[in-house]
């Protein structure tokens, strides 16, 4: 249990930090981040890169155009798809801007043997059903609780702090 709320803790200083430095969500500044690396060429291309799903990068793909940290517009190869990419303004945050923890996290589990990661996956799917999560697609850290009346309340009902 050390070890989660070690993780937990960290993501969570990260995510703090980030919104007082910058007032973005760490998902904000780590999608940044991906499209500083290079633009995507759709949102599908963008939730790979963040290992998250697509309807969790779109939601702060809109965000943060509505912001005018990121440009997105049709693909000239094909028009179904969004290109998304910096605008100045997003490239002008990212040069005062941290790292984030997730970047840190994904490093850090690349980092594991194979096996281990395997392991890791298994071990962790078991532990997300086993508590009732898993069923549907997560956003990406700590993007979004905040926008969801109640949310996490459950998690505070009929329970003691252990």
């Amino acid at each position: 249990m050390d070890a989660i709320r070690s993780i937990v803790q960290r993501l969570r200083v990260s995510s703090r930090a980030c919104e007082r430095q910058l007032g973005l969500s760490s998902a904000q500044l780590f999608v940044l981040q991906q499209l500083d690396q290079a633009a995507a060429a759709s949102i599908a291309e963008l939730a790979q890169r963040t290992l998250t799903h697509q309807s969790s990068v779109s939601v702060v793909v809109t965000r943060l155009s509505e912001r005018g940290l990121v440009a997105r517009r049709a693909s000239a190869e094909d028009a179904r798809r969004t290109e998304i990419s910096l605008t100045p303004a997003g490239r002008a945050l990212l040069r005062r801007a941290p790292r984030t923890a997730q970047a840190d996290l994904i490093a850090a589990v690349d980092r594991l043997p194979a096996d281990e990661r395997r392991g890791l996956a298994q071990s962790l799917t078991t532990l997300a059903r086993a508590l009732g999560a898993g069923d549907e697609a997560p956003p990406l850290f700590f993007e979004g609780d905040e926008a969801r009346p109640g949310a996490g309340a459950e998690d505070c009902e009929d329970r003691e702090e252990s």
